[in-house]
């Protein structure tokens, strides 16, 4: 594992407590930000978004116990977006009748839980680790697709508002039960 994909429990930064004013306000901002994806709040969902944001899902292999460290895949990801593609992606989900993948959208449903809020040496930033789990249902179908992964996330407060600099999810799964991910997480 390179010093940049280390898990947020590794870091050796101090832990902020959970409850404090600072732990508060970002928990808020990933339950607001789930109302906005669920809600296909997008062009809300962009503003919460760093120009400079890197958003990534790497694969993940099934390797034995003394293999773990392999599992997770970095030259190979389902996700490898940034700012820009991410906000082609939303004007194109938005602006356009082109996105079929999503017409009519996905009900989808954002669960954030177990979050973990790390300083990260910089004044303005912080590491964030939670575990979320979606829920997906999409036409008539009798089901409900549902993806479990962790992310973590470097959010940094600009001027007064938290956004979204860096994103990494690891899905629970080698093989994602979905058709497609057009959907954000």
């Amino acid at each position: 594992m390179t010093a940049n994909t280390k898990p947020i429990a590794a870091n050796k930064e101090k832990r902020i407590p959970v409850g404090s004013e600072t732990y508060n306000r970002i928990t808020e901002a990933l339950y607001e930000e789930a109302m906005w994806l669920d809600e296909m709040r997008l062009e809300e969902w962009g503003d919460f978004l760093a120009p400079d944001l890197i958003y990534r899902a790497p694969l993940r292999l099934s390797r034995q116990r003394d293999e773990q460290a392999a599992s997770i895949v970095h030259t190979m990801n389902h996700y490898d977006e940034d700012y820009g593609t991410l906000m082609g992606r939303i004007a194109r989900l938005t602006q356009t009748k082109s996105a079929w993948a999503e017409d009519p959208p996905s009900r989808t449903r954002h669960f954030v839980s177990n979050i973990l809020v790390r300083e990260t040496g910089k004044t303005d930033e912080y590491a964030v680790k939670s575990n979320g789990l979606l829920t997906r249902n999409r036409f008539e179908e009798d089901h409900m697709q549902v993806i479990s992964y962790v992310r973590n996330d470097i959010l940094r407060d600009v001027n007064g508002s938290l956004k979204l600099a860096k994103r990494e999810i690891v899905f629970d799964m080698a093989v994602l039960g979905t058709q497609n991910l057009s959907i954000f997480l």
